[in-house]
């Protein structure tokens, strides 16, 4: 087999494109492939597929996949057409889609690649730029966005993650029945939600049912001023819940362990993560601690430990009335508990209790937005951080987006 029938069948072309010659060059490291327009068939339009006489021709390259240790550039003079109707145009080639620098096969193996590694291995590995892979990237994530289908979740879920230190923030919309990521809102203010809503139409806007989202004032606003009894699709997420009272027996703790310690007692001096990460009294004869001694006795910190594990148990319900009942029967104690820390995330609770019974009844959780918020954190560290922000958005669509990727033409 000719080389020229080689590359033609390797590159997958038909007429009107043939192979012209194959160059080999050694000392510069690569094959050159000359693509050349049969000039015996019609030009068309790029955008109509109308037959359209000549205008020019301009010289353009393509990086390609290697040819064993050298790399493979295209090479061709790619005609342009007068189009009586979209004017200049040039005709698309059948190897990388317009405006590219690169094969659509070429593209493939880069995105296949930047799904398991960073950006600067994948850039070293292909001997091409980092900002060369990164337009790949950002390429991809404009293809896959393009491609996806206008029906939006009835569930959505709204966070937001770390871009870098000092409370520099993005906005993780995601959809909770695939665990897919819709969209990342620079910041987390009322203005960041809002430009996601904004982006949808009125039938994707009121097929949302609910939003689970942290105790934030700026999206409960944009919540509300946006969707159609926005304050009754609110769903506070059991994981803030816990961890709001979390916080609070942690605090109690501390204030009670300097109290005691004043006075020459030390039995909470270094219980920290025993409070923190116990839900139930374990057996004594195994716990170095003695858990169980802790919480039945009068210390505020066990009082409040045990008001924290009694509303995680409050999640079960699955009545409105039932719900609302017992919720309220645990405000009364813990705003009567005479615990500071605890009767302050009382009334964060019946602040909120709306929101929080919504939760409870429907089923409501934004576990899988946490995963999600987990794995950008270990992409970002993966790739030792971003420069700006929309390269961190890019890349939080390419590995969460459920986005299709790939060039067209390309399974």
């Amino acid at each position: 087999m000719q080389d020229k029938d080689l590359y033609a069948r390797l590159l997958g072309l038909v007429s009107p494109w043939v192979v012209d010659h194959v160059e080999l060059a050694l000392q510069r490291g690569e094959v050159i492939v000359r693509v050349k327009h049969d000039d015996r068939e019609p030009l068309t339009c790029p955008e109509c597929n109308t037959p359209c006489p000549g205008y020019d021709v301009r010289s353009r390259r393509w990086r390609h996949l290697d040819t064993c240790q050298y790399k493979t550039i295209l090479d061709a003079d790619v005609p342009r057409v007068n189009c009586p109707t979209h004017l200049v145009k040039q005709v698309r080639v059948p190897w990388a889609e317009p405006g590219s620098r690169f094969t659509a096969l070429f593209e493939a193996v880069a995105i296949d690649w930047l799904k398991v590694a960073s950006a600067s291995a994948v850039a070293k590995q292909l001997g091409i730029s980092w900002d060369e892979i990164d337009h790949i990237q950002e390429k991809a994530v404009e293809r896959g966005q393009s491609r996806r289908k206008r029906t939006y979740p009835k569930v959505i879920g709204v966070d937001e993650t770390s871009f870098r230190k000092r409370h520099d923030y993005v906005t993780v919309i995601s959809d909770q029945g695939s665990s897919t990521v819709l969209d990342v809102q620079n910041d987390r203010k009322k203005e960041s939600l809002d430009a996601f809503f904004k982006a949808l139409t009125p039938v994707q806007l009121k097929r949302i049912r609910f939003v689970a989202i942290d105790m934030s004032q700026p999206y409960m606003q944009s919540i509300a001023a946006n969707l159609e009894d926005g304050e009754k699709k609110i769903a506070f997420d059991k994981f803030h819940v816990a961890k709001m009272l979390g916080d609070a027996v942690d605090k109690t703790r501390r204030t009670e362990n300097r109290d005691l310690i004043a006075v020459g007692d030390r039995s909470l001096v270094g219980t920290k993560y025993l409070w923190l990460t116990r839900n139930q009294a374990p057996d004594p004869d195994q716990d170095p601690f003695e858990f169980r001694g802790f919480v039945s006795g009068m210390l505020r910190t066990a009082r409040a430990w045990a008001m924290k594990e009694t509303a995680m148990h409050l999640w079960s319900f699955e009545s409105l009335h039932a719900a609302k009942r017992a919720w309220k029967r645990w405000l009364t104690w813990a705003s009567r508990s005479r615990i500071p820390d605890m009767v302050k995330a009382s009334r964060t609770v019946r602040t909120h209790l709306r929101g929080i019974l919504t939760a409870v009844v429907n089923k409501i959780t934004n576990a899988l937005g946490e995963s999600i918020n987990a794995k950008i954190q270990r992409i970002k560290a993966r790739a030792c951080g971003y420069r700006n922000k929309e390269r961190f958005r890019n890349a939080i669509l390419f590995h969460f987006g459920g986005l299709d990727l790939y060039p067209a033409g390309i399974k």
